[in-house]
């Protein structure tokens, strides 16, 4: 017993020694190095809807179905991401083709590749290191890539000249985005830096700013006028945001995420003189350009308005815009290729710009080699021209189709409202849910809206993503949803859709 007790005492004294440890760096020695606590707060306050808890449950629900655990369906339908291979969509021909040629230069004896498909995979691989994609490339991109982007940039806006040296390739367009809001933000207190962005807005956005301690301005899309921006909000935003910090930097979706909307030529020109008056950073978010599907809508570039309007304007205003072949017709999510395009970029931050892009070493460079080929796609007078041009033009008339079927089916259900999609791959309908659901939401300590996605996701194995994921005016209500699944599997999902609508709104009258 007695040396029991000895042992016991002598555990407790080596505890209590461990524990009266005087603490390293302001943290106990005991328990974990990193808690909740400890942890930058900044990453806490960060939410990224699309792939939130809804999308998790999905996942966990696939998971089930496979183990046999019977279900109202037999399939969960993903329609909360804009991911057009994920959904079905096929790649364009002409590009895999050139990326495995890239990757396994064997290849290039293959007689079963057209001979553009080759010479175009020579010269992306003369520009790497070793003549291999599994080299780095440098830190900006590589060189011929950034010239056939600033040659491509130049043909769309009717020959408004573009400098390779402004152009940074990326990883995908939201790498750029974040570098660009990592150089903006500064400050402490009311100084901190504001970030306009607009309401409903893509998470990467209020996540970015939010990381970046950052301060977020809201600036409400007028739902009543097809999701239009108005200067008179943005205006309005920014008078209340001088109060609390310092508004530098204005951020547009154009064609939208997540509203599918356009913006008119006349639109973005309020825009610029908004922000040369301002005295705004503008990030233009142009990754959707391609997609652009109602009649009378167009897709104009900031830079080509910015340009059209004048050296008052094209010489002082601060610019980034961007790019990304994760969208458009091409949907090569995976491959995280992207540009921006700077301007007038004070030179002694472009320097501290090419700094830091260069901490990450470089872009994928099988991404770069896609996006090259995204600029320079096949020319009339070469072989592969006749084929790629069908499957650009096939997968963008689906798209349309597909704009114009969901609205239309949509709008014939009592309860909910959608406006035309214009543009872009989704759709974000308002929904009118009864009172006695928002009440039993909010019970359940969740958004009503979260609630009813969880609903139609439990009933019909639809994952959609709520509208209180990306921001709407309080008290209304919506859903973003692709409008990227075949044409039959759509069908299914907006009769399911309209079913739930329908079986809810009585459920809970």
């Amino acid at each position: 017993m007695c040396n029991t007790l000895k042992l016991t005492l002598s555990n407790f004294l080596r505890v209590s020694e461990t524990m009266s440890q005087p603490a390293v760096n302001g943290v106990s020695c005991v328990g974990k190095v990193l808690t909740l606590d400890n942890m930058n707060p900044n990453v806490r306050k960060v939410e990224y809807a699309v792939r939130g808890p809804i999308v998790q449950r999905a996942m966990q629900i696939e998971r089930e179905l496979k183990q046999g655990v019977k279900k109202p369906f037999t399939e969960v339908i993903k329609a909360n991401i804009g991911d057009a291979h994920a959904m079905g969509q096929k790649p364009i021909t002409f590009f895999r083709q050139v990326l495995a040629l890239c990757s396994y230069p064997e290849l290039l004896e293959d007689n079963n590749f057209p001979e553009d498909a080759k010479k175009r995979a020579q010269r992306i691989l003369d520009s790497c290191g070793g003549h291999s994609i599994g080299a780095y490339s440098t830190s900006q991109g590589i060189e011929c890539v950034r010239q056939d982007v600033a040659r491509y940039i130049e043909r769309r806006d009717g020959g408004i000249p573009s400098n390779p040296d402004n152009i940074y390739l990326s990883t995908g367009a939201s790498d750029a985005i974040v570098t660009i809001l990592k150089l903006l933000t500064c400050g402490e207190g009311h100084t901190r830096t504001g970030v306009m962005i607009p309401i409903p807005q893509y998470p990467l956005y209020s996540a970015t700013v939010a990381d970046q301690g950052a301060v977020q301005i809201s600036y409400y899309l007028d739902e009543d006028r097809c999701w239009s921006l108005d200067v008179q909000e943005l205006r309005r935003a920014l008078d209340a945001a001088k109060q609390h910090c310092n508004p530098r930097v204005l951020c547009i979706i154009n064609p939208g995420n997540p509203t599918g909307q356009v913006q008119s030529r006349q639109c973005i020109e309020d825009v610029i003189r908004f922000a040369k008056e301002e005295h705004l950073f503008l990030m233009a978010d142009e990754v959707y350009q391609d997609n652009v599907y109602a009649e009378g809508s167009k897709f104009h570039s900031f830079k080509k308005v910015l340009f059209d309007m004048g050296p008052e304007y094209s010489s002082t205003v601060e610019m980034a815009s961007f790019h990304s072949t994760s969208k458009c017709y091409m949907g090569e999510c995976g491959f995280r290729g992207g540009y921006m395009e700077v301007i007038n970029m004070d030179p002694e931050v472009k320097a501290q710009l090419t700094k830091l892009v260069s901490v990450r070493l470089c872009p994928p460079v099988p991404g770069q080699a896609l996006l090259d080929l995204v600029v320079n796609p096949p020319q009339p007078d070469e072989p592969s021209y006749t084929s790629f041009m069908k499957e650009r033009t096939d997968v963008l008339a689906a798209l349309a189709e597909k704009a114009r079927l969901t609205e239309e089916i949509f709008n014939t259900v009592p309860g909910i409202t959608c406006n035309p999609v214009q543009g872009a791959m989704y759709t974000f309908p308002r929904i009118t849910l009864p009172q006695k659901a928002i009440i039993k939401a909010k019970e359940e300590g969740q958004e009503p809206d979260m609630f009813y996605c969880m609903r139609l996701l439990e009933e019909k194995g639809i994952c959609l993503v709520p509208g209180s994921g990306f921001g709407q005016k309080e008290g209304t209500f919506h859903f973003r949803m692709t409008i990227l699944p075949p044409t039959d599997k759509l069908k299914i999902v907006l009769e399911r859709i309209c079913e739930f609508h329908q079986w809810f709104t009585q459920e809970f009258s």
